[in-house]
């Protein structure tokens, strides 16, 4: 067990490092974003958003429902859209955040994007997690390591999407970066949970994934692409659309 806890921490542990390298790239902007490319990368997460809620969790939740008896679609319905009404439900009950105003509604967009990609590294981390454990047993190492290769490299604009955007709204650079790492903290966490409790926790890994995927779906139609509605923020979003998926492909 301690040889299968150490391993898991060491594959989570990279794909928490990846995302804080994207979290850092808030650094390398010496004056706060211009509109135009603050649309552009609000496009941009949309798009690596969107993707990754197809190619690495509705697909290989509906994959995975098959190990277990479970229509494929189940899961990947019912988990979408439990997924959609929780950030439903945490959009309307989040605290002293309105429309009226433009500060407020940055923020509130901010909070959203940031839950819904925490919410997404659960699954992932949890994936990495037990993956890892596997291979420290002596099953498929290779694949392990190119899971949390692949998850690293996503991982990467995704500590860059929370990060930029809470830089526009007026955070420090600091606290932008910190945030942006938080996001990525709960991979190693749930990484390692669900080695200690692998036997319960597989068959619902399907229902995980399409939960997030809900959760992150909703994010990009009600919040990413309205405020990225431009020229710019379509080019962004193809490109990051385009990224992720090869990436899912390639290295999935």
């Amino acid at each position: 067990m301690l040889q299968a806890l150490s391993w898991a921490a060491l594959g989570t542990g990279f794909t928490f490092l990846m995302t804080t390298l994207g979290a850092a790239v808030v650094f390398f902007f010496v004056e706060e974003p211009r509109p135009q490319f603050q649309r552009t990368m609000l496009g941009f997460a949309a798009g690596v958003m969107t993707a990754a809620s197809v190619w690495s969790l509705l697909l290989p939740a509906i994959e995975q429902s098959a190990d277990f008896g479970v229509p494929g679609w189940l899961p990947a319905a019912a988990g979408l859209l439990l997924g959609v009404s929780f950030l439903s439900a945490l959009d309307a009950v989040l605290p002293h955040l309105r429309r009226a105003k433009d500060m407020d509604l940055t923020r509130r967009q901010s909070t959203l994007l940031m839950a819904a990609i925490t919410l997404h590294n659960v699954p992932e981390g949890m994936a990495v997690g037990l993956a890892f454990a596997l291979a420290a047993e002596g099953e498929g190492m290779a694949g392990a390591a190119a899971l949390a290769l692949g998850i690293g490299i996503q991982n990467l604009p995704e500590g860059a999407a929370i990060s930029l955007p809470l830089r526009q709204e007026g955070s420090s650079r600091g606290r932008a970066f910190l945030l942006g790492t938080l996001s990525g903290s709960v991979e190693p966490i749930f990484g390692i949970l669900v080695v200690l409790a692998a036997a319960g926790v597989r068959p619902l890994m399907p229902w995980l994934l399409s939960f997030a995927a809900g959760a992150m779906l909703y994010v990009v139609v009600e919040e990413l692409v309205p405020q990225a509605h431009s020229k710019a923020g379509t080019c962004g979003f193809v490109g990051g659309f385009l990224i992720m998926m090869i990436l899912d492909v390639a290295l999935g």
